[in-house]
């Protein structure tokens, strides 16, 4: 016999073994690494009611890095690659666990190589992490949570090579990468790869693009759409630009929604749960403490200031969870 209470506790017969059910939404996101007037290891977190507060500082990564990829699912964040000074590119995967996130975080299992500038995207199970590196890459990995000691399992490819991009997932069936700067040719792309996690070892489809190509670009979304968040544009000016993926028509270009607050952003991060949409940082001239949000229900207004980083930033990553 079974019995489960609307307290979120769910009691199991025979002896009543009592467990706390999983959380159903996300309440925090937390901002990792990046740059401003030099590379930084900090973790800050906002917390979704009550977002005009500033972002409070939380545990450091293992190392200093910027331009690395996040995803992770309600529990813990993973965050792998980036780039470090005097180092190079790193393979370095690190892991918080939100309920202890004044702790520094711990190394987990390695990418199959050194990479940054990458975008990251996952189930509550697994985390892919696709493109990057100075060249360019089309690489997707895996990372299994369960075992995220082991090293990172190759993929299926992207349909290109690309780096700058940006991520969104449906939560449960499929992931979409998107845009992105190809070195070869100087090409800034609207390409928008989407990758079927159960079949993940083909070469990913390619879906309606953009409305128009962009890169150093974040996304975010929740269960029917993707927004992709402002970026550099074909002509090399910052925009505050959102675009609009519907994961159920993904073969029509994407839509263009209400703007961020300030007229050109790039390279920040973004959050999400199931009503709203947070990217938090970039760069104007000099990196920004700046945290928008975007209201789903309503996104084709523009997007609402809310409480700023506890310290500007720049080329950073994000994920969202439950704390």
């Amino acid at each position: 016999m079974s019995v489960t209470f609307s307290g979120a506790f769910t009691f199991t017969g025979g002896g009543f073994t009592a467990s706390l059910a999983p959380p159903s939404t996300n309440t925090a996101g937390w901002v990792a690494g990046g740059y401003d007037s030099a590379p930084t290891s900090v973790i800050q977190r906002i917390t979704y009611a009550t977002d005009t507060a500033t972002a409070s500082l939380r545990g450091f990564l293992g190392t200093v890095k910027y331009s690395l990829a996040g995803t992770g699912n309600f529990t813990d964040g993973w965050f792998a690659g980036g780039y470090t000074n005097g180092v190079g590119p790193l393979s370095t995967v690190n892991r918080i666990t939100y309920a202890t996130d004044t702790a520094t975080t711990s190394v987990r299992g390695p990418l199959s190589a050194s990479r940054y500038q990458l975008a990251a995207t996952g189930t509550s199970t697994d985390g892919w992490f696709g493109g990057g590196t100075t060249s360019g890459s089309s690489t997707v990995e895996r990372i299994t949570f369960a075992t995220d000691t082991a090293t990172a399992s190759l993929r299926g490819p992207l349909s290109y090579t690309t780096r700058t991009l940006c991520a969104t997932t449906d939560s449960t069936t499929y992931g979409w990468f998107i845009a992105g700067y190809v070195p070869a040719g100087s090409i800034i792309s609207s390409t928008v790869n989407r990758i079927t996690y159960a079949s993940d070892t083909g070469t990913a489809s390619v879906r309606g693009g953009l409305t128009t190509g962009t890169y150093f670009t974040s996304g975010t979304g929740n269960t029917n759409y993707g927004w992709i968040i402002a970026g550099y544009n074909p002509a090399n000016n910052p925009t505050s630009t959102i675009q609009r993926i519907t994961y159920a028509t993904d073969t029509a270009t994407a839509s263009v929604r209400g703007p961020l607050p300030i007229t050109v952003i790039q390279s920040g991060a973004a959050m999400t749960d199931a009503d709203y949409g947070w990217n938090a940082g970039g760069i104007i001239s000099s990196a920004l403490s700046t945290v928008n949000r975007i209201t789903y229900a309503t996104d084709t207004a523009t997007a609402t200031g809310r409480g700023p980083l506890a310290a500007a930033n720049r080329y950073t990553a994000a994920t969202s969870g439950s704390q």
